[in-house]
């Protein structure tokens, strides 16, 4: 296998960081010592800038390759999304539920195939035709508002960054 570029980003299926690789977590590195890595990656994901620098964290996260595209700007060290996200009204689509019944004395005891019914005895639901609308409180509003997943089928596997290699030329 060729040396890496210093900064050079890796899958692994291993457990553990190999020599002169780090996990892409969000440590803070010293400066001191990786003058390399950081005049290459600086503060951009993080650190002081002084003593400290961070390495990226790709946990919970998928690469997206930086520049724009279809009217979306991506920087470089930019993070977003969410692994859940609570759907409000406006994100769904726009229908309703007209809750219908028959004025008719009930023939049926069964909601099958039927409506709601006027209803003195046990039967409550006719199977003629609808001829009223009932009041929209009879059918309650569904949901609890609160936060589903969000995510794409996904295989969990530890990226790797170089601390040492050839440093890359821009030309």
């Amino acid at each position: 296998m060729s040396s890496p570029f210093i900064g050079e980003i890796r899958m692994f299926g291993g457990n553990f960081a190999p020599a002169g690789w780090a996990f892409c977590d969000g440590s803070l590195m010293p400066i001191s010592g990786n003058d390399a890595l950081f005049q290459l990656i600086g503060t951009t994901y993080g650190g002081d800038g002084v003593t400290t620098f961070a390495l990226p964290d790709l946990r919970s996260r998928v690469p997206l390759h930086a520049g724009s595209l279809a009217g979306n700007t991506y920087i470089l060290g930019q993070s977003g999304g969410a692994e859940t996200v609570t759907l409000t009204t406006s994100q769904i689509p726009a229908h309703s539920h007209v809750p219908l019944a028959n004025s008719v004395q009930g023939t049926a005891n069964g909601p099958g195939g039927n409506v709601w019914a006027n209803s003195p005895t046990n039967n409550q639901f006719s199977n003629g035709a609808p001829t009223l609308i009932m009041h929209p409180s009879t059918i309650g509003q569904t949901g609890g508002s609160q936060p589903h997943d969000n995510m794409i089928p996904f295989l969990a596997v530890n990226f790797i960054l170089s601390l040492f290699g050839i440093f890359p030329s821009q030309v």
